[in-house]
């Protein structure tokens, strides 16, 4: 969305630190030995003691507060009561929720535990190409650009990309133009992020897989080759300068 004044401002503000430290929280309380339905359960009642609606459930209909995806499932993982969580599991929790008309959303994938399966390369890679980016995002930057960065710093790691999952536009609802902000670059895309519009950018990094593939259950999305997929994202406001990083409560940078 475009913010052209200071209540849509605020509004944009509050969310994010809504959604910021709602992740935040989850990240802390997930412990091995409880369910990702026990994990979804916590988060969603921080989502409710601020008035906040969930995005997923609001928007599609989706069977939980917050998407947890563990090990193998790259993304849109249900909770569910017979998901237990174990030492070194490689962790993804996507919050995004509306508040006052104002939408926001945010993500992150991290290692519960020791990282006895040498998950954290990959988790390292996500956050610091994330960072990467963003900071390389003002008004008047061509999206593909910020693709061809994402891909380039990923190869360097060693590690893929996801190339049919992508940030987007989010404010007045979870989806917005821009619609496609990938991974990697398309060429012939000639848009340039706009100053003072919210964006939600989020890289999806990969050690074999480079498209993602929904299982029968009609949400959970896998690897097509395999492997593991780590995920992590910020909503941010575009200036003339690096951009305004509304959903920082989360300190998936910490």
């Amino acid at each position: 969305m475009s913010i052209t004044n200071e209540s849509e401002l605020i509004g944009m503000k509050r969310i994010s630190k809504i959604v910021g430290t709602t992740l935040k929280q989850m990240r802390e309380y997930a412990k091995p030995g409880m369910s990702t339905k026990e994990l979804d359960e916590f988060g969603g009642n921080i989502l409710k003691s601020y008035g906040a609606k969930s995005a997923p459930y609001e928007t599609y209909g989706f069977p939980g507060y917050t998407c947890i995806s563990i090990n193998k499932e790259a993304a849109h993982g249900i909770p569910s009561e017979k998901k237990i969580l174990k030492e070194g599991d490689l962790i993804n929790i996507d919050v995004s929720a509306e508040l006052n008309g104002f939408w926001s959303d945010n993500g992150g994938s991290f290692v519960l535990g020791k990282d006895i399966h040498n998950h954290q390369p990959l988790v390292d890679a996500s956050k610091q190409i994330l960072y990467k980016a963003i900071k390389s995002i003002r008004g008047g930057v061509k999206i593909s650009e910020i693709g061809y960065l994402i891909e380039t710093e990923a190869k360097k790691s060693g590690f893929k990309v996801i190339r049919n999952l992508a940030g987007h536009g989010v404010g007045r609802s979870l989806h917005e133009e821009p619609e496609n902000i990938l991974n990697y670059r398309v060429k012939t895309n000639r848009e340039r992020f706009k100053k003072n519009t919210t964006v939600a950018i989020e890289t999806f990094i990969s050690n074999k897989s480079t498209i993602a593939v929904e299982l029968n259950d009609g949400w959970t999305l896998v690897g097509n080759r395999g492997g593991y997929v780590t995920q992590h994202e910020q909503t941010i406001l575009i200036t003339d300068k690096s951009p305004i990083i509304l959903t920082d409560s989360n300190e998936i940078w910490n």
